[in-house]
């Protein structure tokens, strides 16, 4: 699924934001939970609510009438701006990549890459690997500190 396919339905239900979701993903067609974290549940429900909203299928409209939603286009110009706005260099954060900054920190601080494929919905554990860079190296440390 991409960014902009989100459905409205998808994150919001009896008058308010899931705690948690679930997609299909386009590339494997098997579903994906994803947790929704308690600011962005206030800041979707703060959008939701906005007049503008009413009545939208789509939780991100596209700019212009014909457009339902929003394109992965406009998606990455959006993040471009707030990642420039925020000083930050462009070129580092990208819309596919922004999805990887907490299960880099689950991987950092737990060594569960079982996990981490799960969040990402990586069918291949060699797909987790490479995303999550990991080297030879952090298995060792991971080996070391397990006492059998």
């Amino acid at each position: 699924m991409r960014f902009g396919e989100l459905k409205v339905t998808d994150v919001f239900a009896a008058g308010q934001v899931k705690e948690r979701a679930s997609i299909i993903q386009s590339k494997t067609r098997k579903p994906v939970r994803f947790e929704i974290t308690e600011g962005t549940r206030r800041s979707l429900t703060a959008w939701l609510d906005d007049p503008m909203m009413n009545g939208s299928f789509y939780p991100w409209p596209g700019r212009f009438h014909e457009r339902l939603r929003i394109s992965t286009r406009q998606y990455a110009r959006l993040v471009r701006g707030w990642v420039t706005s925020m000083g930050l260099e462009p070129s580092a954060y990208g819309a596919h990549s922004m999805r990887r900054p907490k299960v880099a920190q689950i991987y950092q601080k737990t060594g569960n890459l079982r996990a981490v494929q799960l969040l990402l919905g990586h069918t291949k554990m060699d797909s987790t690997v490479r995303d999550q860079g990991v080297e030879l190296e952090d298995a060792l440390a991971i080996s070391e500190a397990v006492e059998i």
